[in-house]
C-alpha cells in the first residue's frame, strides 16, 4: 500500500471527562447502563410519533429518466425492485439535479435566507422550495474576529461582489454545507454554523425536505422523509441530495473553492450520498453513521414507530435491498479522494454501535482514507452538555484543518 493510500485514523486524545475516548476503549458496564437509560428518557420526551401504514409507494416512481413501462413486473415489490436496480445502475443520473440560477438571498437578523426551487417536485407545494440559512465567515483582524461585511459583498440577486479594501484579510473561500438531523427544528445546528463562521469557515444550513417551512399542514413531524412508504423514502432522501447539490452549486458561484459538508444522523447519511456524487466537495464530516439505511430504521430507538408500520409487510433483508440507493455502504469507493471524518457515539441506541463499527470496518477493508472519533455518550445525549461542545469542537477542528490543507496544496 502506498503512502497516499494509507488509511488515516485519528484517535482524539481528549480527557475522558470531555466525552471522547480512544477507539480501542471498551465500553464500561456502568456507563453503558447510565447512558442507555438516559437515551430512553430523552427519546420518550417525544409523544407525537405516528405509526403510518405500509405502502410500496408506486405513485412515487415516475419515469425519473427511465421509460414508465420499462418494468414488466406486476407485483409491487418487483416493480420497486426493478426501479431500484435501474437506479443503482446509474446513480449519477439519479442524484444529479438540472442546473438553476433561480437563487434568492435575503438579509435576515440570524443567518441570511437563501431560497431556491427543489430539483425534485413533490405533491406538497410547501416542500418544493429549499430554505438555507447563510452564516458568512468572520474575518481575522489581528487577534480579533470581525463580522463579514454582508452589505459590501452581497447583491440583491444573491451574488457576491469582490471584497472591498478594508484592511482585513481576503474573504475566506472555505464553506461548509450543514445538514441537520431528522426532525431538527429551525434552530438545529445554528450554533454549530456560528462556530464554523467564527473559525473562518462560512456555513450554509439547509432545511431538509419536509422540515421547517417545508412541512405541509398535515404533518407535525417530518414523517415523509423516513417512513413505512418504501419508494417515497427513497425519493425524498434523493430530493435532499439534489437540494444539497444545488446549495453547493450556489456556494461555488460565490467564489468558494474549498467546500465541505457536515451531516448529523439522517443528515450524515445524506451528506455521504451527496459527497459521493458531488465533485465540488473536498471534505465531509459524518456525525453518527451506519452502512445501511434499513438497519437503522429497523433497529433504532427513534424509529420504532416506523418499523411498526413496516413489520408484517416486508422483511429487513428485502428492505435493505430496496433502500440501497440511500445506503452509504454502496458508495464508499467514490470517497477515496475526499477527506472524511467518521464520528459515532459509544452508547448510541438510535444508530446501534455495531452498525457504526461495520461502516468503519468497511472503510478500512477497502482502504478508503478516513479519520475517526468516538464519543462517550449516546445519540440524543450528543446534543447535551458537555458532549455537544466536544462534538462541535471535533467537527469544526476537522473541517478547518481539512479545508485549510486544501488551500495550502
Amino acid at each position: 500500500m502506498s503512502e497516499a493510500q494509507h488509511i488515516q485514523v485519528a484517535q482524539y486524545t481528549i480527557p475522558m471527562r470531555c466525552g471522547v475516548h480512544f477507539v480501542s476503549s471498551a465500553p464500561r458496564p456502568l456507563l453503558k447502563t447510565f447512558f442507555h437509560a438516559w437515551e430512553r428518557r430523552l427519546a420518550d420526551v417525544t409523544k407525537d410519533r405516528v405509526v403510518r401504514p405500509f405502502d410500496w409507494g408506486l405513485d412515487w416512481i415516475p419515469d425519473n429518466g427511465h421509460a414508465p413501462g420499462a418494468s414488466h413486473a406486476t407485483e409491487p415489490a418487483d416493480v420497486v425492485g426493478d426501479w431500484v436496480s435501474r437506479v443503482m445502475a446509474d446513480t449519477d443520473s439519479f442524484f444529479t439535479p438540472p442546473a438553476t440560477t433561480d437563487y434568492t438571498l435575503r438579509a435576515a437578523p440570524d443567518g441570511d435566507l437563501l431560497t431556491f426551487p427543489s430539483a425534485f417536485v413533490t405533491p406538497h407545494d410547501a416542500n418544493n422550495t429549499v430554505y438555507c440559512r447563510y452564516f458568512p465567515a468572520r474575518l481575522r483582524d489581528g487577534l480579533k474576529t470581525v463580522p463579514y461585511n454582508r452589505g459590501a459583498h452581497v447583491t440583491d440577486q444573491g451574488h457576491a461582489r469582490d471584497p472591498v479594501g478594508d484592511g482585513l484579510q481576503a474573504v475566506p473561500r472555505a464553506a461548509v454545507l450543514v445538514l441537520p438531523q431528522w426532525n431538527a427544528d429551525t434552530g438545529g445546528h445554528v450554533g454549530l454554523c456560528r462556530l464554523l463562521a467564527w473559525n473562518g469557515i462560512s456555513a450554509l444550513r439547509l432545511s431538509l425536505p419536509y422540515h421547517d417551512q417545508r412541512m405541509p399542514p398535515e404533518l407535525h413531524r417530518a414523517d415523509y422523509i423516513v417512513s413505512a412508504n418504501v419508494a417515497r423514502t427513497v425519493q425524498v432522501c434523493r430530493q435532499a441530495v439534489l437540494d444539497a447539490r444545488r446549495a453547493i452549486a450556489w456556494l461555488a458561484t460565490q467564489g468558494y473553492d474549498r467546500i465541505g459538508i457536515l451531516g448529523t444522523s439522517l443528515g450524515s447519511c445524506l451528506a455521504l450520498l451527496t459527497t459521493a456524487h458531488e465533485p465540488l466537495i473536498h471534505a465531509q464530516a459524518l456525525n453518527h453513521i451506519s452502512p445501511h439505511f434499513a438497519d437503522v430504521v429497523w433497529r433504532g430507538l427513534s424509529t420504532h414507530h416506523v418499523r411498526e408500520g413496516l413489520e408484517g409487510h416486508i422483511e429487513l433483508d428485502a428492505l435493505r435491498t430496496l433502500w440501497r440507493p440511500i445506503s452509504p455502504r454502496w458508495y464508499l469507493d467514490r470517497l477515496r479522494d475526499r477527506r472524511t471524518l467518521l464520528v459515532y457515539a459509544q452508547y448510541d441506541l438510535t444508530f446501534p454501535v455495531d452498525l457504526s463499527e461495520d461502516l468503519v470496518r468497511a472503510f478500512r477493508e477497502i482502504d478508503v482514507p478516513h479519520e475517526l472519533a468516538v464519543l462517550r455518550c449516546g445519540h440524543y445525549s450528543t446534543g447535551k452538555t458537555p458532549f455537544k461542545f466536544v462534538d462541535g469542537w471535533i467537527l469544526t477542528r476537522f473541517l478547518e484543518r481539512a479545508l485549510n490543507d486544501e488551500r495550502r496544496t
